[in-house]
Order: C-alpha cells, then structure tokens, then sequence
C-alpha cells in the first residue's frame, strides 16, 4: 500500500481546524478533506505529546478532560498577563 505524504501547510490546517475555537471532529475533518481518520487521530496524538493544546473533541474547555486542562495550564505557565490574555481569545477561551 502506497502511504501518502502530506505537506505540512496542510497538517497546520488540520491542527487549526481541530483546535480552538473551532475544534471541529476528526470525522468531519477526515470527510471533508479525504485524510484517512487513523491519520488524524496520530497527528492529533503527536501534537498532544509535544504538548500542544488540541482537545479530544470539539467540546468546550468546560468539558475538556483533565489532560486537555493539564496542558492548557503548562502551556501558560510562564506568560504574563497580557501574553495570558492574547493566549486565551486565539484559542477562543475567553
């Protein structure tokens, strides 16, 4: 079986499609874009562990697991107030 490349402008999409605020499902990303959903589960996964913010699902952070939370909260760590702020209305948190 031939594994397709894809580019990175395109897993930028992906990542920014799955993120805050838009947090779209892998399912619908997979059927719109024709990325297999196996794929996106594995970008999705490899994002996390380099501890970027990308939720499970497109629920709200209210409903986020604590994972999602946990990383959030390493992430902003070392932010000031105005970084802080910035931080939380790109990802639609606040």
């Amino acid at each position: 079986m031939l594994q397709r490349r894809y580019s990175e402008a395109v897993k930028a999409e992906v990542r920014r499609r799955m993120s805050p605020p838009m947090r779209q499902s892998v399912s619908q990303i997979s059927a719109e874009n024709g990325i297999h959903i196996v794929i996106l589960y594995n970008w999705r996964k490899a994002w996390r562990l380099q501890e970027e913010v990308v939720p499970t699902s497109e629920k709200e952070p209210e409903s986020w697991s604590a994972a999602d939370t946990f990383t959030r909260v390493l992430e902003t760590a070392g932010l000031n107030v105005t970084e802080l702020n910035a931080s939380c209305r790109e990802r639609g948190l606040g």
